[in-house]
């Protein structure tokens, strides 16, 4: 029952702000060379983790060695 109220004015809209200014895209030596100290440890990780997997994605080619329990003294 929108008709019983009375219309109600939309306030003013505030100023537009300007935007600020992006940070610089310029890396210091200092950072440089963190960045790659932080990549060069990254892949040491990596490469650590990947030569302990034994299979391949698609699972063992060979076949399991089963053996058969046997009774003890007969």
């Amino acid at each position: 029952m929108g008709f019983l109220m009375p219309k109600m004015s939309m306030p003013a809209l505030p100023p537009v702000q300007p935007l600020p200014e992006p940070p610089s895209s310029e890396l210091s030596a200092a950072e440089k060379a963190q960045i790659a100290a932080d990549q060069a440890a990254r892949e040491r990780k990596r490469k650590g983790r990947k030569s302990t997997i034994l299979t391949s994605p698609l699972g063992v080619k060979e076949e399991a060695e089963i053996e058969e329990k046997t009774l003890l003294g007969s």
